[in-house]
């Protein structure tokens, strides 16, 4: 069979849902999809339900699609009856390359033929993941970004055997279903935004360690600062908007020589158990004593202004 035009589908698979496969199945229900799931563990159904029911107010108040609706999911008692007939299938179980490897080949061989098959990993390879599929040519990473149904970013990641039509169908599909979706080469570990991540918090942790500040004021530093501009602009359009009416070309000019000397080389993170402890407690403190779901809670209403915000900035350059 043909594969469908992205914008054509109207039904996916999601396989394994936990903390983040149910949270797809969410996102994937309130943009309209048909949602068939599916999870071997106890109770997963009831805790499926309870999880998309957890994010339907904030995604109820960030605004439905045309035939969003809890009802449209449906709790398979297999992975093959899940994955029958969907063009589109989300694994998204514990991150063990072996469970994965299982996994994916499951899917591989219950799947339809052009069916394309995205794993929810946000860091094991897909070339380690498609060894023993069948039909490897169809696998691709989407690393999504936690809580999945508010953060728009996917990470399409092909595998050595991954067909390259396949890969910009997955970005396309994403793209279809409201999420901001990138291919990145294969082979960088952790990805792209990973990566940039990992870079912030490993300078952060050098800082603590070294007793140049503190957990909650390195937070505030960027929560108050870089972070309300890169929630709209990102790093490199933050500068060039730095630079003035001369762009980013003015602030390279400008700025450039300190890049000779930066001010992090962010060196391997040597692992002590006072540091650790000592991040742990600030954040235990920070967090005043509101439990998880509360926390979850006050952050997705806060996420939901900010990309509010951000949908209306963004459409000023459309």
């Amino acid at each position: 069979m043909a594969r469908p035009d992205p914008k054509d589908v109207t039904a996916v698979a999601c396989v394994g849902t936990g903390v983040i496969g149910a949270a797809w199945a969410a996102y994937f229900l309130a943009h309209g999809y048909d949602v068939t799931a599916w999870d071997p563990g106890e109770d997963a159904e009831a805790k499926l339900r309870r999880a998309v029911d957890a994010a339907w107010p904030a995604l109820t108040d960030l605004g439905l699609a045309p035939g969003g609706a809890r009802e449209r999911l449906t709790f398979a008692p297999t992975l093959a009856e899940a994955v029958a007939g969907a063009p589109f299938i989300q694994e998204s179980v514990p991150e063990r390359l072996d469970i994965k490897i299982e996994t994916i080949a499951a899917i591989d061989r219950a799947a339809d033929p052009e069916a394309v098959i995205s794993s929810s990993t946000s860091g094991i390879s897909m070339t380690d993941m498609q060894v023993d599929c069948a039909h490897p040519d169809r696998t691709v990473v989407g690393h999504p970004f936690d809580p999945v149904y508010l953060i728009p970013l996917v990470e399409v990641v092909p595998g050595a055997k991954t067909d390259a039509d396949a890969a910009d169908w997955a970005k396309a599909f994403y793209d279809c279903a409201g999420k901001a979706a990138i291919v990145c080469k294969d082979g960088i570990p952790g990805f792209l935004a990973n990566v940039v991540q990992d870079a912030m918090w490993m300078q952060a942790l050098h800082m603590v360690q070294r007793g140049e500040t503190t957990v909650e004021d390195l937070d505030k530093a960027v929560i108050d600062g870089p972070g309300l501009r890169w929630a709209m602009t990102g790093p490199f359009f933050t500068f060039h908007l730095g630079g003035g009416a001369g762009g980013m070309r003015h602030n390279l000019a400008q700025f450039g020589p300190g890049l000779e000397h930066p001010y992090s080389l962010i060196p391997p993170m040597t692992r002590d158990q006072a540091t650790e402890d000592a991040v742990s407690d600030a954040c235990e403190r920070m967090a005043g004593g509101r439990g998880y779901e509360e926390l979850v809670g006050a952050r997705d209403k806060c996420l939901v202004a900010i990309l509010k915000e951000v949908r209306e900035w963004r459409a000023t350059f459309d």
